[in-house]
């Protein structure tokens, strides 16, 4: 572990040695944050250790250093990229510099050192503040303490006392060292993996941008293309997936390398990348249309597993404008493949591994209409719809929630078919209701956990939902039209009998029924 003071700090950064890679996020941080910072280091509180990335390499595009823009580096090597701690490094650069010129920034305050300051050591010595708040009685700038010639016309009209409460603080900050771990390598697998357990311990890193800092040509800006791309996917009800920028990623890794690793994500090639983006950007509307059509998913929302795209993609994509062609049994097999996905949960976790393997799969039945992509371990039990409680945000729920949608639902009370295309875009809990009201259930001394199974949901629209509120079953049966009532039942996999049922016998043999659909659904 090195140890950097702040002069060094400010040595390789204003000599372009230290330099922040355009993969970062930019500078964020409130000069209330950096005031604390500095009264961290004053009082040697740990501050945590600033992570650099040593490289023979320079990244092709990189980000300003907060308001600063950086110099060509004085020498080919090293250069340090920050990895991580770039919001503390920033700070104290630009507390403390004095010889680049920073852009205007309205926001910014300088820092200072409130003097004669008796607090506990829980309250701060430092504040920021704007210039015109500045009190040369009670305040001291922090951004002479490294020029000598400021310094010393910053303090030779002060009392001797105060002048010497000023030099310990120098002094204070002369002595500080800055915990530094320098990570040395040109390997950018090594740097990505590196990024991805950084941000699995909860720091945004963005890989898309790793990406795009080293492989990517000036003619060819992957962002503008992706965005152009959002505003067509935003007519299709996906235009939600522009944001989500590593499963793009990934759906451009997974057609050309096959695999989705990062270490598969940082060997991309640009190249590669321009000769086939319109046939990705191709595979991915075609996969939008298919869950679309075939299985009622009109929002990235609602599907159950977003990266199951990223495997679509290798299969539709194609250079033909309309899309590619499939058969029959090719449509079959994908759509087995999706519920056999969304049961078996085998995308909550080793994504990775299901990527590589879908992949591969994918391409054999573009090939070969009866290769099987799906024979993958997969039952449904009636666990499933008793235990599994209605959240909308749950991967169990989107599953029951397309599940039921695969059925042509009639809304309870009108017998109206449900307008899926409306319903499923909107990706809201109001569209989903209780059978056995929960208010009703209340009364009969019924739980929460007990009211919300999956099992006790479906498809009924607001109208239908304010007539029946929280009557029992057997009351709100009689609205219904009788001669629309099996039917109506029917459509939304319900017992025959749902109305005259107790709860608890009904919730068995609903989800006796949601099994058994279930099963064909997944065979």
């Amino acid at each position: 572990m090195l140890g950097y003071s702040i002069r060094k700090i400010i040595e390789k950064i204003s000599s372009g040695e230290i330099r922040i890679p355009a993969f970062q996020r930019g500078y964020v941080w409130e000069p209330e944050n950096v005031a604390f910072l500095m009264d961290s280091l004053y009082k040697d509180f740990p501050i945590g250790t600033i992570l650099l990335w040593r490289t023979r390499e320079q990244l092709k595009t990189e980000r300003q250093l907060g308001g600063f823009k950086l110099p060509i580096p004085q020498k080919d090597y090293p250069i340090d990229y920050v990895l991580d701690g770039q919001q503390r490094l920033t700070s104290i650069f630009t507390v403390f510099q004095t010889d680049l010129e920073a852009e205007e920034n309205e926001s910014w305050m300088d820092i200072y050192y409130i003097l004669d300051n008796k607090g506990s050591i829980q309250d701060s010595r430092f504040i920021a503040l704007k210039k015109k708040d500045f009190d040369p009685t009670k305040h001291f700038p922090l951004n002479v303490l490294f020029d000598s010639v400021r310094y010393r016309q910053a303090t030779e009209e002060l009392e001797l006392d105060t002048i010497k409460e000023i030099d310990k603080l120098q002094e204070k900050f002369k002595e500080v060292d800055v915990p530094i771990e320098l990570m040395e390598t040109d390997s950018k697998e090594h740097v990505a993996i590196v990024f991805e357990r950084i941000n699995r311990a909860g720091i945004p890193l963005d890989s898309f941008q790793l990406l795009s800092a080293w492989s990517w040509s000036t003619d060819f800006d992957l962002q503008e293309e992706l965005s152009q791309l959002s505003d067509e996917l935003s007519g299709f009800g996906f235009g939600d997936l522009a944001s989500e920028q590593d499963l793009l990623l990934k759906s451009f890794t997974g057609f050309i390398v096959g695999e989705t690793t990062p270490k598969s994500i940082v060997s991309l090639d640009g190249q590669k990348v321009r000769e086939n983006f319109e046939v990705i950007k191709n595979g991915i509307m075609s996969s939008i249309d298919f869950l679309q059509k075939e299985l009622n998913l009109f929002s990235l929302k609602l599907v159950p597993y977003p990266s199951m795209i990223v495997s679509l993609t290798k299969f539709f994509g194609t250079d033909k404008k309309n899309g590619r062609l499939y058969t029959d049994k090719q449509r079959k097999e994908l759509i087995r493949w999706f519920w056999r996905n969304c049961f078996s949960r085998r995308y909550s976790s080793g994504v990775n591994s299901a990527h590589e393997e879908d992949l591969a799969g994918m391409e054999k039945l573009q090939k070969d209409e009866n290769h099987s992509i799906s024979n993958f371990k997969c039952d449904v039990e009636v666990g499933f719809f008793l235990q599994n409680q209605f959240s909308i945000n749950s991967v169990n729920t989107k599953t029951f929630i397309t599940m039921l949608a695969s059925n042509n639902p009639k809304s309870f009370i009108s017998g109206a078919n449900v307008n899926l295309g409306d319903v499923l875009k909107k990706a809201s809990g109001k569209e989903f209701h209780h059978i056995f009201p929960d208010k009703h259930l209340q009364r009969l001394g019924k739980i929460k956990k007990e009211i919300y199974p999956l099992v006790n949901f479906c498809f009924l629209n607001n109208a239908d939902n304010q007539i029946i509120k929280d009557k029992d079953p057997k009351v709100y049966k009689s609205l219904i039209n009788q001669e629309s009532l099996n039917g109506i039942l029917l459509s939304a996999l319900c017992p025959n009998n749902t109305f005259d049922l107790p709860y608890d016998d009904f919730k068995n043999e609903r989800a006796t029924i949601l099994v058994k659909y279930a099963k064909k659904l997944i065979s």
